[in-house]
């Protein structure tokens, strides 16, 4: 199973974990991102997130199909935010459910090194002095 969401609401870890209740499965592989208050060596207030939707769901379509097949994964969860997150803010919940916990750990590794590489979301730094793109501009 699949479970993709680009929101402009705030992510909670609890339910996204409650998407994926399976009894034959023994590993759930968790990443949460958080917003952290230092970046570049500078304070930094909060991220902004951009995406073009119709194509990022469609890359993670493809990612979720090379962990299914690389690692034998069964549920592929990504929750990324858009918009404005504040610092300790959650902007990326992604989770991944195989029978071992090696696959999995592997795949969400994976997953998250493909979302920065290919998938259209784009992150600005704010700082208290200014903002940045972290990736290039939408």
């Amino acid at each position: 199973m699949r479970y993709f969401k680009l929101t402009y609401d705030e992510l909670e870890l609890d339910t996204a974990l409650s998407e994926l209740r399976s009894d034959d499965l023994g590993a759930h592989v968790v990443f949460v991102g958080t917003v952290r208050n230092f970046a570049k060596n500078k304070e930094v207030v909060a991220l902004e997130f951009e995406a073009y939707e119709p194509m990022a769901l469609s890359e993670l379509e493809l990612i979720a199909n090379e962990l299914e097949l690389k690692w034998n994964v069964r549920h592929v969860l990504l929750h990324h935010r858009l918009g404005r997150v504040e610092v300790g803010g959650i902007p990326v919940i992604a989770i991944v459910s195989s029978v071992h916990r090696s696959e999995a750990f592997e795949a969400c590794a994976y997953l998250m090194d493909r979302l920065k590489e290919s998938v259209p979301i784009w992150k600005k730094e704010i700082f208290t002095d200014g903002s940045a793109w972290v990736s290039p501009n939408p």
